[in-house]
């Protein structure tokens, strides 16, 4: 690390060097017009270089980075203004330097152009004002590429907490299922029926996939149904004869791929929010494709005076919704005295 400090600063310095004397050639060819004297030209032009250098280096290691980048512009006004003073007092010397120590005051032998106090300031501050709109736009750059990092850095983390999100609200919706389904099997295992070994088959698949299957990004829409049905078929076997349930699928697309367990809480949360009215619980699910579009809907009997705050709640359902399908889905839900109607239009563009 030290090796490679000390490399990186000698490179700057003969940078600075070698940029240092193209200045020096650029003040003795600029001075050296229409001049046969080139000792005049070069004594002047090296008289120059120590004034243009400092006035260079003020500009771009103090001015600039400390006041203007820094918006501090009253200071910034204030202090160049004190280094166009000074600087332009040692112009006005080095024009004396070449009246009277190089032409021994002899106006005529001076170099044309070094005679123009106008002209020499030029050329001093052409320099000055060309190194310092360099630092300018390395400061841009050096800004641009620090604030690409920081919105990077940014996104990266607003990715991590939707992700950790999404965990938290799959964790939620993992036990209730769990919940229902041993319940159901507990009962079925006690009185040794015969369903017991399909309903343990059916709950084996719908924790595969609600363990493993749900860290994929997608799954296919036929993935997402066939369990749907393993869960329907559970809840069948729960309810027994005062469940009559629906389930209807149209122009179903085999390509079509969504986020995993994305409609299934919707049916989990109709027998959630299902009440038994006459002896049944009625459940109606209409699921179709149009292109690139999902249409679900679901009807159930309900109560208003049933709280439809319990379980997982469509709370979480929305939330999911709008990390994965934010502004590409339409999400409608009704409820009266005797139904609850859900209808989710999903746009997968």
């Amino acid at each position: 690390m030290t090796t490679k400090i000390i490399l990186n600063k000698t490179g700057q310095v003969l940078l600075h060097a070698i940029f240092w004397c193209g200045v020096l050639l650029f003040y003795t060819y600029f001075f050296g017009f229409n001049s046969a004297d080139f000792n005049y030209v070069l004594s002047f032009s090296l008289f120059l270089m120590p004034i243009t250098i400092a006035t260079t280096y003020v500009s771009i290691y103090k001015l600039i980075p400390d006041y203007f980048v820094k918006k501090r512009y009253a200071l910034f006004g204030l202090y160049s203004l004190y280094t166009f003073i000074i600087s332009a007092y040692l112009i006005v010397v080095s024009v004396f330097y070449g009246l009277i120590y190089l032409s021994n005051f002899q106006f005529n032998n001076m170099a044309p152009i070094s005679k123009s106090l106008l002209l020499v300031g030029t050329a001093v501050y052409l320099v000055v004002i060309i190194v310092s709109a360099f630092k300018l736009l390395k400061l841009n750059a050096k800004h641009s590429n620090e604030t690409k990092k920081l919105e990077t850095k940014i996104l990266e983390t607003q990715l991590k907490l939707k992700e950790q999100e999404l965990n938290y609200l799959k964790m939620q919706i993992h036990p209730h299922f769990l919940f229902n389904t041993l319940n159901t099997l507990y009962g079925f295992a006690l009185k040794k029926a015969d369903e017991t070994p399909d309903m343990i088959l059916k709950l084996s698949n719908l924790l595969d996939y609600l363990l493993y299957q749900t860290d994929k990004p997608f799954v296919s829409l036929t993935e997402e149904i066939h369990h749907i049905e393993d869960y329907i078929a559970l809840e069948k076997m729960r309810f027994n004869n005062t469940l009559n349930i629906n389930f209807k699928t149209s122009t179903v697309s085999e390509v079509l791929k969504i986020a995993p367990m994305l409609l299934l809480p919707f049916v989990e949360n109709s027998f959630k929010h299902g009440v038994i009215k006459n002896g049944e619980l009625s459940i109606n699910i209409d699921l179709r494709c149009d292109e690139n579009k999902i249409h679900l809907q679901i009807v159930n009997t309900a109560s208003k005076a049933i709280s439809s705050k319990s379980g997982i709640g469509l709370d979480n359902i929305k939330k999911r919704l709008d990390l994965l399908y934010l502004n590409q889905y339409e999400l409608k839900i009704d409820q009266t005295d005797d139904l609850f109607t859900v209808n989710l239009n999903l746009n997968l563009n």
